[in-house]
Protein backbone atom coordinates (compact mmCIF):
# COMPACT_ATOMS: atom_id res chain seq x y z
CA UNK A 1 0.00 0.00 0.00
CA UNK A 2 1.76 3.23 -1.32
CA UNK A 3 -1.28 5.68 -0.20
CA UNK A 4 -3.90 4.37 2.15
CA UNK A 5 -5.36 6.27 5.76
CA UNK A 6 -1.99 6.24 7.05
CA UNK A 7 -1.05 9.11 4.03
CA UNK A 8 -4.35 9.90 3.15
CA UNK A 9 -4.82 10.99 -0.32
CA UNK A 10 -7.06 12.12 -3.30
CA UNK A 11 -7.05 7.81 -3.57
CA UNK A 12 -6.00 5.15 -2.20
CA UNK A 13 -2.79 3.25 -3.89
CA UNK A 14 -1.81 -0.51 -3.88
CA UNK A 15 1.64 -0.82 -5.94
CA UNK A 16 1.48 -4.66 -7.90
CA UNK A 17 5.19 -4.59 -9.04
CA UNK A 18 8.06 -2.14 -10.04
CA UNK A 19 5.99 -0.64 -12.87
CA UNK A 20 2.42 -0.67 -12.03
CA UNK A 21 0.32 0.29 -9.71
CA UNK A 22 -3.36 0.32 -8.98
CA UNK A 23 -5.54 3.77 -7.78
CA UNK A 24 -8.90 2.75 -6.33
CA UNK A 25 -11.75 5.72 -5.42
CA UNK A 26 -15.55 5.89 -4.87
CA UNK A 27 -17.57 8.65 -5.26
CA UNK A 28 -21.15 9.57 -5.40
CA UNK A 29 -24.04 11.92 -4.79
CA UNK A 30 -27.83 12.89 -4.71
CA UNK A 31 -28.71 15.24 -8.06
CA UNK A 32 -27.14 18.35 -8.73
CA UNK A 33 -28.96 19.15 -12.17
CA UNK A 34 -32.43 18.59 -13.40
CA UNK A 35 -31.35 16.57 -16.36
CA UNK A 36 -30.40 12.79 -15.58
CA UNK A 37 -28.00 12.55 -18.49
CA UNK A 38 -26.31 15.32 -17.47
CA UNK A 39 -26.53 14.25 -13.60
CA UNK A 40 -24.76 10.44 -14.50
CA UNK A 41 -22.26 12.39 -16.57
CA UNK A 42 -21.48 15.03 -13.83
CA UNK A 43 -21.21 12.29 -11.24
CA UNK A 44 -19.24 9.94 -13.52
CA UNK A 45 -16.39 12.65 -14.09
CA UNK A 46 -16.39 13.65 -10.63
CA UNK A 47 -15.51 10.04 -9.26
CA UNK A 48 -12.69 10.29 -12.03
CA UNK A 49 -11.17 13.31 -11.10
CA UNK A 50 -9.53 11.58 -7.82
CA UNK A 51 -7.57 8.97 -10.24
CA UNK A 52 -6.42 12.25 -12.38
CA UNK A 53 -5.39 14.34 -9.20
CA UNK A 54 -3.07 11.37 -8.72
CA UNK A 55 -1.44 10.96 -12.01
CA UNK A 56 -3.24 7.79 -12.92
CA UNK A 57 -5.49 6.93 -16.03
CA UNK A 58 -9.04 5.31 -15.78
CA UNK A 59 -9.13 1.87 -16.81
CA UNK A 60 -12.57 0.36 -14.84
CA UNK A 61 -15.52 1.57 -13.76
CA UNK A 62 -18.45 0.20 -11.38
CA UNK A 63 -21.95 2.26 -10.79
CA UNK A 64 -23.12 2.96 -7.91
CA UNK A 65 -26.60 3.10 -7.77
CA UNK A 66 -29.13 4.39 -5.08
CA UNK A 67 -32.69 4.65 -7.06
CA UNK A 68 -36.58 5.22 -5.35
CA UNK A 69 -38.12 1.84 -7.35
CA UNK A 70 -41.27 4.27 -8.45
CA UNK A 71 -38.19 6.40 -10.79
CA UNK A 72 -39.04 5.56 -13.94
CA UNK A 73 -36.73 3.24 -15.88
CA UNK A 74 -36.13 5.75 -19.04
CA UNK A 75 -34.38 8.13 -16.33
CA UNK A 76 -32.03 5.64 -14.44
CA UNK A 77 -31.15 4.44 -17.98
CA UNK A 78 -30.27 7.89 -18.76
CA UNK A 79 -28.04 8.55 -15.85
CA UNK A 80 -26.38 5.15 -16.52
CA UNK A 81 -25.60 6.45 -19.75
CA UNK A 82 -24.07 9.44 -18.72
CA UNK A 83 -21.80 7.73 -16.59
CA UNK A 84 -20.71 5.24 -19.11
CA UNK A 85 -20.41 7.57 -21.76
CA UNK A 86 -17.94 9.93 -19.62
CA UNK A 87 -15.86 6.55 -18.44
CA UNK A 88 -15.51 5.77 -21.94
CA UNK A 89 -14.40 9.36 -22.73
CA UNK A 90 -11.74 8.90 -20.39
CA UNK A 91 -10.71 5.61 -22.48
CA UNK A 92 -12.34 3.35 -19.45
CA UNK A 93 -14.97 0.79 -19.32
CA UNK A 94 -18.10 0.24 -16.96
CA UNK A 95 -18.36 -3.60 -15.78
CA UNK A 96 -21.94 -3.73 -13.83
CA UNK A 97 -22.15 -2.21 -10.37
CA UNK A 98 -24.52 -2.85 -7.71
CA UNK A 99 -28.09 -0.96 -7.29
CA UNK A 100 -30.37 -0.76 -4.11
CA UNK A 101 -33.88 1.36 -2.94
CA UNK A 102 -33.42 4.43 -1.91
CA UNK A 103 -35.48 7.52 -1.31
CA UNK A 104 -33.85 10.41 -3.43
CA UNK A 105 -31.45 8.86 -6.16
CA UNK A 106 -27.92 8.71 -5.84
CA UNK A 107 -25.24 8.15 -8.81
CA UNK A 108 -21.49 7.20 -8.81
CA UNK A 109 -18.49 5.25 -9.39
CA UNK A 110 -16.35 3.16 -7.99
CA UNK A 111 -13.21 3.93 -10.15
CA UNK A 112 -9.80 2.02 -10.68
CA UNK A 113 -6.67 3.96 -12.42
CA UNK A 114 -3.28 2.77 -13.05
CA UNK A 115 -0.32 5.02 -12.74
CA UNK A 116 3.62 3.89 -12.44
CA UNK A 117 4.79 4.11 -8.41
CA UNK A 118 7.89 6.59 -9.27
CA UNK A 119 5.71 9.23 -11.16
CA UNK A 120 2.13 9.19 -8.78
CA UNK A 121 0.86 13.08 -8.40
CA UNK A 122 0.57 13.80 -4.93
CA UNK A 123 -0.75 16.56 -2.57
CA UNK A 124 2.85 16.41 -0.44
CA UNK A 125 5.51 18.21 -2.51
CA UNK A 126 4.82 21.38 -3.12
CA UNK A 127 8.03 24.14 -2.78
CA UNK A 128 8.63 27.35 -1.20
CA UNK A 129 9.05 29.25 -4.75
CA UNK A 130 6.42 27.29 -6.92
CA UNK A 131 3.80 28.39 -9.01
CA UNK A 132 0.19 27.91 -7.87
CA UNK A 133 -2.50 26.81 -10.89
CA UNK A 134 -5.78 26.22 -11.40
CA UNK A 135 -7.62 24.31 -14.13
CA UNK A 136 -11.24 25.22 -14.01
CA UNK A 137 -13.44 28.54 -12.52
CA UNK A 138 -14.77 27.99 -9.27
CA UNK A 139 -18.82 28.67 -8.87
CA UNK A 140 -20.55 24.95 -9.27
CA UNK A 141 -21.54 25.19 -5.70
CA UNK A 142 -23.48 28.27 -5.96
CA UNK A 143 -24.94 28.05 -8.78
CA UNK A 144 -26.09 24.39 -7.92
CA UNK A 145 -27.90 25.61 -4.81
CA UNK A 146 -29.53 28.29 -6.80
CA UNK A 147 -30.73 26.36 -9.14
CA UNK A 148 -31.96 24.36 -6.68
CA UNK A 149 -34.04 27.38 -5.02
CA UNK A 150 -35.37 28.05 -8.84
CA UNK A 151 -33.19 31.29 -8.87
CA UNK A 152 -30.56 30.50 -11.36
CA UNK A 153 -30.59 31.30 -15.08
CA UNK A 154 -30.52 28.66 -17.77
CA UNK A 155 -27.39 30.22 -19.11
CA UNK A 156 -25.56 30.34 -16.09
CA UNK A 157 -26.78 26.48 -15.18
CA UNK A 158 -25.66 25.10 -18.33
CA UNK A 159 -22.06 26.22 -18.52
CA UNK A 160 -21.63 25.58 -15.21
CA UNK A 161 -22.97 21.75 -15.97
CA UNK A 162 -20.52 21.75 -19.44
CA UNK A 163 -17.45 22.29 -16.99
CA UNK A 164 -18.82 19.71 -14.36
CA UNK A 165 -18.95 17.47 -17.05
CA UNK A 166 -15.23 18.04 -18.30
CA UNK A 167 -12.90 15.27 -17.93
CA UNK A 168 -9.61 16.47 -15.55
CA UNK A 169 -7.45 13.54 -17.85
CA UNK A 170 -5.65 16.65 -19.94
CA UNK A 171 -4.70 18.66 -17.02
CA UNK A 172 -3.47 15.68 -15.69
CA UNK A 173 -1.44 14.22 -18.16
CA UNK A 174 0.60 17.67 -18.59
CA UNK A 175 1.20 18.03 -15.17
CA UNK A 176 2.60 14.12 -15.49
CA UNK A 177 4.56 15.14 -18.12
CA UNK A 178 6.07 18.08 -16.60
CA UNK A 179 6.98 16.71 -13.09
CA UNK A 180 4.32 18.79 -11.18
CA UNK A 181 5.44 18.61 -7.68
CA UNK A 182 1.69 18.56 -5.53
CA UNK A 183 -1.58 18.54 -7.08
CA UNK A 184 -4.73 17.63 -5.80
CA UNK A 185 -8.56 18.04 -7.35
CA UNK A 186 -10.94 20.53 -5.77
CA UNK A 187 -14.57 19.24 -4.88
CA UNK A 188 -16.56 18.80 -1.29
CA UNK A 189 -14.17 20.91 0.89
CA UNK A 190 -14.26 23.96 -1.06
CA UNK A 191 -11.22 25.87 -3.03
CA UNK A 192 -9.29 26.55 -0.07
CA UNK A 193 -10.35 23.29 2.04
CA UNK A 194 -8.26 21.84 -0.26
CA UNK A 195 -5.70 24.12 -0.81
CA UNK A 196 -5.26 24.28 2.91
CA UNK A 197 -4.61 20.86 2.53
CA UNK A 198 -1.92 20.57 -0.31
CA UNK A 199 0.09 22.66 1.98
CA UNK A 200 -0.41 21.19 5.69
CA UNK A 201 0.93 18.23 3.76
CA UNK A 202 3.94 19.95 2.05
CA UNK A 203 4.49 21.95 4.94
CA UNK A 204 4.23 24.81 3.44
CA UNK A 205 2.22 28.01 2.71
CA UNK A 206 0.37 29.38 -0.16
CA UNK A 207 -0.45 33.16 -1.33
CA UNK A 208 -3.35 33.18 -3.33
CA UNK A 209 -4.36 36.33 -5.49
CA UNK A 210 -7.84 36.04 -4.91
CA UNK A 211 -8.45 38.16 -8.74
CA UNK A 212 -6.89 35.67 -10.49
CA UNK A 213 -9.32 33.10 -9.46
CA UNK A 214 -11.58 32.30 -12.18
CA UNK A 215 -15.35 32.29 -11.64
CA UNK A 216 -17.98 30.91 -13.37
CA UNK A 217 -20.45 33.24 -14.91
CA UNK A 218 -23.08 34.07 -12.55
CA UNK A 219 -21.12 32.54 -9.17
CA UNK A 220 -20.47 35.68 -7.59
CA UNK A 221 -24.17 36.96 -8.39
CA UNK A 222 -25.50 34.06 -6.37
CA UNK A 223 -22.67 34.52 -3.75
CA UNK A 224 -23.92 37.97 -3.21
CA UNK A 225 -27.36 36.65 -2.92
CA UNK A 226 -26.28 34.45 -0.26
CA UNK A 227 -27.04 31.18 -2.52
CA UNK A 228 -24.71 28.84 -0.49
CA UNK A 229 -25.17 25.24 0.07
CA UNK A 230 -25.08 24.03 3.80
CA UNK A 231 -21.40 22.49 3.54
CA UNK A 232 -20.03 26.03 3.22
CA UNK A 233 -20.13 27.40 6.76
CA UNK A 234 -18.65 23.68 7.38
CA UNK A 235 -15.67 24.06 5.20
CA UNK A 236 -15.07 27.23 7.08
CA UNK A 237 -15.04 26.63 10.47
CA UNK A 238 -12.94 23.56 9.59
CA UNK A 239 -10.39 25.30 7.59
CA UNK A 240 -10.89 29.34 8.50
CA UNK A 241 -8.24 29.08 11.10
CA UNK A 242 -5.47 28.60 8.79
CA UNK A 243 -6.50 31.27 6.20
CA UNK A 244 -5.63 35.05 6.28
CA UNK A 245 -7.94 37.27 3.99
CA UNK A 246 -7.11 40.50 3.06
CA UNK A 247 -9.34 43.39 4.35
CA UNK A 248 -10.20 44.68 0.80
CA UNK A 249 -11.82 40.68 -0.52
CA UNK A 250 -15.60 40.93 0.42
CA UNK A 251 -17.25 38.05 2.85
CA UNK A 252 -19.20 36.71 -0.16
CA UNK A 253 -16.31 36.06 -2.02
CA UNK A 254 -14.64 34.88 0.79
CA UNK A 255 -17.84 32.56 0.94
CA UNK A 256 -17.67 31.49 -2.63
CA UNK A 257 -14.12 29.96 -1.87
CA UNK A 258 -15.32 27.57 1.20
CA UNK A 259 -18.03 26.30 -0.40
CA UNK A 260 -17.66 22.94 -2.06
CA UNK A 261 -16.87 22.32 -6.01
CA UNK A 262 -18.66 19.57 -7.91
CA UNK A 263 -16.34 17.86 -10.21
CA UNK A 264 -13.73 21.03 -9.85
CA UNK A 265 -10.29 21.24 -11.30
CA UNK A 266 -7.13 20.07 -10.31
CA UNK A 267 -4.85 22.53 -8.33
CA UNK A 268 -1.18 22.04 -8.89
CA UNK A 269 2.25 23.58 -8.01
CA UNK A 270 4.61 23.72 -10.45
CA UNK A 271 8.33 24.67 -9.86
CA UNK A 272 9.21 27.87 -11.29
CA UNK A 273 11.03 26.76 -14.05
CA UNK A 274 8.42 24.46 -16.24
CA UNK A 275 5.41 26.93 -15.68
CA UNK A 276 6.46 28.15 -19.52
CA UNK A 277 6.02 24.76 -20.65
CA UNK A 278 3.18 23.84 -18.81
CA UNK A 279 1.55 27.13 -20.16
CA UNK A 280 2.36 26.32 -23.82
CA UNK A 281 1.38 22.37 -23.12
CA UNK A 282 -2.29 23.65 -21.74
CA UNK A 283 -2.45 26.17 -24.83
CA UNK A 284 -1.81 23.11 -27.15
CA UNK A 285 -4.13 21.25 -25.92
CA UNK A 286 -7.09 23.92 -25.69
CA UNK A 287 -7.37 23.82 -21.87
CA UNK A 288 -7.60 26.98 -19.07
CA UNK A 289 -5.04 27.14 -16.87
CA UNK A 290 -4.76 30.07 -14.74
CA UNK A 291 -1.99 31.37 -12.34
CA UNK A 292 -3.22 31.80 -9.08
CA UNK A 293 -0.36 32.23 -6.58
CA UNK A 294 3.03 30.78 -5.39
CA UNK A 295 4.18 28.81 -2.82
CA UNK A 296 5.95 30.32 0.34
CA UNK A 297 7.91 29.19 3.38
CA UNK A 298 5.76 28.52 6.34
CA UNK A 299 4.19 30.91 8.28
CA UNK A 300 1.75 31.93 11.15
CA UNK A 301 -0.90 30.87 8.55
CA UNK A 302 -0.91 28.42 5.91
CA UNK A 303 -2.61 30.61 3.26
CA UNK A 304 -2.78 34.14 2.27
CA UNK A 305 -5.19 35.31 0.44
CA UNK A 306 -4.66 39.01 -1.04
Amino acid sequence: MLVGLSVSDDAAVYRIDENTAVIQTIDFFTPVVDNPYDYGAIAAANAMSDVYAMGGRVVLALNVCAFPPELPNEVKQEILRGGTDRVAEAGGVVAGGHTVDDKEPKYGLSVMGLVQPDKILRKRGAKPGDILVLTKPLGTGVITTAGKRGRAESVHIEKATAWMKELNRGASEVFLEIGAHACTDISGFSFLGHACELAEKSGVGLKIDAGAVSLLEGALSYAKQGMFPGGTHKNKKAYSAGIHFSGEIPENLQLLFFTPETSGGLLAAIDKESISICKRLFKDNNIPLHIIGTVTEKGACQIEVE
